[in-house]
C-alpha cells in the first residue's frame, strides 16, 4: 500500500488540537488494512518527521439520523494517534 493511500485525512478537534499543542500527537483517519508499522512508515515519509510510538483504534459503525425519521448508518473507520519526537512538529497543524 502507498503511503498516501494509508493516511487519509487529519482529525481536527479540540481534544486532538490539544494533543498537538502540549503532547506532540497527532491524529489521523488511516485506511482499515493498514497496521501501525505502515501508518509510521507513512507520516515519516510524507511529514520527514521521527515518530516515537502509534495507537490505533478501530471505531465501529453506528447507526445516525438525519431529521425526525430518516435513519442512516455511518460506516466503521481506523483513527491512528501518532506521538512524535520532542521538538518535532507537523506545520500542516499549525494555527488551527
Amino acid at each position: 500500500m502507498h503511503s498516501h493511500e494509508v493516511l487519509k485525512r487529519p482529525i481536527l478537534t479540540e481534544k486532538s488540537n490539544f494533543q498537538a499543542d502540549y503532547l506532540s500527537q497527532y491524529t489521523f483517519e488511516v485506511d482499515r488494512r493498514a497496521n501501525k508499522h505502515q501508518v509510521k512508515k507513512a507520516v515519516e515519509e510524507i511529514f520527514n518527521v521521527e515518530v516515537v510510538a502509534i495507537n490505533v483504534v478501530n471505531i465501529p459503525a453506528k447507526m445516525g439520523r438525519y431529521g425526525r425519521r430518516r435513519v442512516v448508518r455511518i460506516p466503521a473507520w481506523k483513527k491512528a494517534i501518532v506521538t512524535l519526537a520532542p521538538g518535532q512538529r507537523i506545520e500542516i497543524f499549525e494555527g488551527v
